[in-house]
């Protein structure tokens, strides 16, 4: 007896295509399932780091403000006394100016008046005990100098008057700090002073403004600021971002 031959099921080929599409978008899926995943822990990761990086900013933010204000206090309770008769002002920045201009230099001049020479050798040595203290000794990166003028210069351009004050408050930093190094009160933190101690010069660019004007007796000053480690770390991690 002969066989019949089998039917052919005319949908097999179409069954074939579906079966074929649907794992081709298994595949797909599986794909973009793994894709996705590798990208949620790229984030996480990301997201991590971005807290690690912002809680370091706000534990250095923390030391420099506990840093600073310590310092200030210390600064202030060492000199708010002598403050009013030099002349003188401490801020919260840290920085310690002395402004009566009757007391510093002749006017355009460079050389200490004998006043002022008077309130450096009363003022620096205490000033250098408490910076180099263990408290604060390895914290502070720079003692900067700075020498301020008015923007004016007789009856001179701005242009020119801006230059002959520089060339002024550079001579004068130059000269106070000489003096100072040469303290005999100072000689045992010579070499420390020489890597921190700066002297700047910075003419008219930061005058003392008042009411909308500039006040040129108060422009015509002499700074002591501190720049500590704490903001040097700050300045690091934001470069680093």
């Amino acid at each position: 007896m002969s066989k019949k031959p089998a039917l052919k099921n005319p949908f097999a080929p179409e069954i074939r295509s579906e079966v074929e599409h649907e794992e081709h978008w298994v595949s797909v899926s599986d794909l973009m399932g793994g894709l996705m995943m590798v990208f949620l822990l790229i984030a996480v990761v990301y997201m991590v780091q971005l807290e690690i990086e912002s809680r370091k900013m706000r534990d250095v933010a923390v030391l420099y403000d506990r840093l600073r204000t310590q310092l200030y206090e210390d600064l202030l309770e060492e000199f708010g006394p002598d403050l009013p008769e030099w002349g003188a002002e401490l801020n919260p920045d840290l920085s310690l100016s002395f402004y009566n201009t009757d007391v510093l230099f002749a006017q355009g001049d460079h050389n200490l008046r004998p006043g002022f020479t008077d309130i450096l050798d009363d003022f620096f040595p205490r000033y250098v005990n408490i910076i180099t203290s263990p408290t604060y000794r390895d914290d502070i990166l720079e003692v900067r100098i700075e020498g301020h003028t008015s923007s004016d210069w007789g009856n001179e351009p701005p242009e020119v008057a801006y230059i002959r004050n520089m060339d002024l408050s550079q001579a004068r930093t130059r000269t106070t700090v000489e003096h100072l190094l040469r303290l005999p009160e100072v000689h045992d933190e010579r070499d420390w002073l020489k890597a921190h101690l700066t002297a700047n010069g910075l003419s008219s660019s930061q005058p003392v403004i008042v009411d909308g004007a500039e006040d040129p007796a108060r422009s015509r000053r002499v700074e002591f600021r501190l720049r500590t480690d704490a903001e040097s770390r700050i300045e690091t991690l934001l470069q680093g971002q």
